[in-house]
């Protein structure tokens, strides 16, 4: 029977979803609606609201054959769920519907632009990735009969059809269509190919927009490509990456690229490039230009290499997208802030003024699990530079998350390893802040099971999800040496 896969998967999350009801989620972070999540995928606006789709398998907390998951939202914290859109029914995507984009095609029609994958073999180095499309209304979703509409052949001489995937699709001004996907060569060393379409549903291969020299890991998933702020911008999320400083210490992480699009040649020529976050859990981020022109940017809010420990057995969901963030390019650099509706489901501000902060200090009002708290420090002598700040969290007597700054050092590090885990997985990471006189500026925002810290008006962003019980919600301060404090707490209310 045809598209039995997916009527049998809509009947399952239906039966099932109560079991990972909303008390147990974050609020304003889309979890799946039963099971496990991952990438994000189809990010677009569409008939007067967001939808995002997921990387999806409802049948259990662990990765397996992928499906699209589907939730939609008018203000981008608060998400509806609508049921699964695709599920590994045909010949090209029997292995799974792994990551890709949406659009709306001239009719008004939907269009998803998705990698199957398929197996000629039975291990890895046999699977075959192509890109797919579907069509629908925003809610029901039919496979083109033509499938695949980029497939291996159209790959140039060299690359693999192993690892050819995640087609991010954009409308251009003369109404016609470009997608980048990624790729890479026999040595697994990445390429972002450009390819255009009149319709999404036939497609030419157009050049290879950019490549991967070695230094920036190896294959590079997940591109997303997109004009900002007078520059070019390249994401990438790529494999292996070997530490650079301060930079690319995730192993599978994520790169922005910030450069210029050379018209003549179809290529990309970047100018520079650093982490889009610097904590423990963001990958595979993809990015929407909303209607009134911001440019915002979701990820999944976790990590490869820390995903299969950091999980509960109580839980029926995994998985976790970050807060929408909005992106901007200044001084050569991407700048990320969280997106600015946030700000509308503040309410009972707590704020302090010059407080001096020595040794541990709570203050009266300061706590929660689901708050947004901006503070700014600075030594209360300018003379004597302090050794360390800290700000912990989801904090009780047994558990705890820290946000800690050495201005000596100029590296901030957010570190997890009292925040309930059982594991000995990666616990802590840090970046390199630059400054000169141990002024800082933070802005953490907690959402029951994570945590996001933007630095310095969004010039860095360190992420983290934890697993501690929520019962465990004081804030403290710590500074060994004598720093001047303002901090103001917001509450996060859960109703729009």
């Amino acid at each position: 029977m045809k598209n039995k896969n997916l009527l049998f998967a809509r009947t399952y999350e239906q039966a099932m979803a109560g079991s990972a009801g909303r008390e147990c989620k974050p609020i304003f972070h889309l979890a799946p609606y039963i099971g496990w999540m991952n990438d994000p995928n189809g990010f677009c606006f569409y008939q007067g609201q967001y939808h995002l789709f997921y990387q999806y398998n409802p049948y259990s907390t662990e990765w397996d054959s992928m499906h699209w998951g589907h939730a939609v939202s008018r203000d981008l914290l608060h998400w509806t769920y609508l049921p699964v859109v695709l599920a590994p029914d045909e010949f090209y995507d029997a292995q799974g519907c792994f990551s890709g984009s949406a659009i709306e095609l001239p009719d008004g029609k939907h269009l998803l632009l998705y990698t199957g994958v398929r197996d000629e073999g039975g291990d890895s180095e046999k699977t075959v990735q192509t890109q797919c499309a579907a069509i629908g209304d925003g809610t029901d979703y039919q496979k083109y009969a033509g499938n695949p509409v980029i497939d291996e052949s159209t790959l140039p001489t060299g690359l693999s059809r192993n690892d050819f995937r995640d087609p991010k699709v954009w409308l251009e001004a003369d109404g016609s269509l470009r997608c980048v996907a990624g790729a890479c060569d026999m040595e697994h060393l990445g390429r972002i190919l450009l390819f255009s379409s009149q319709d999404g549903l036939s497609w030419k291969f157009e050049s290879v927009l950019a490549e991967n020299d070695g230094r920036l890991g190896r294959m590079w998933e997940c591109p997303d490509f997109f004009p900002l702020d007078g520059k070019h911008v390249l994401l990438v999320s790529p494999q292996d990456m070997l530490p650079e400083g301060f930079e690319y210490h995730n192993g599978n992480g994520t790169v922005c690229m910030i450069g210029r699009y050379d018209g003549p040649s179809k290529r990309f020529i970047p100018e520079a490039d650093q982490a889009i976050d610097y904590g423990i859990d963001f990958y595979a981020p993809q990015t929407v230009l909303t209607p009134d022109g911001r440019r915002v940017m979701i990820g999944w809010m976790q990590n490869w290499d820390t995903c299969k420990l950091s999980g509960t057995p109580d839980r029926q969901w995994f998985g976790q997208m970050s807060l929408p963030r909005e992106l901007s390019v200044r001084n050569g650099r991407l700048f990320q802030t969280p997106i600015r509706e946030l700000e509308q489901y503040r309410s009972n501000p707590v704020s302090y003024r010059d407080v001096e902060v020595q040794g541990e200090l709570t203050l009266a009002g300061i706590e929660g699990r689901l708050v947004d708290l901006e503070i700014t420090i600075r030594p209360s002598d300018a003379s004597r530079l302090y050794q360390k700040f800290a700000v912990r969290f989801a904090q009780d007597e047994r558990y705890k998350t820290a946000l800690s700054f050495r201005p000596h050092e100029s590296t901030l590090k957010i570190d997890r390893k009292f925040s309930g885990s059982r594991r000995a997985y990666i616990h802590q990471r840090r970046s390199l802040v630059p400054q000169t006189d141990g002024t800082l500026k933070l802005r953490l925002i907690l959402d029951r099971f994570s945590a996001e810290v933007f630095v310095n008006d969004g010039e860095q962003v360190m992420t983290a999800t934890i697993t501690t019980g929520l019962a465990a919600k004081g804030i403290s301060f710590f500074a060994d040496g004598q720093v001047l404090m303002d901090v103001t707490k917001y509450d996060l209310f859960a109703e729009g």
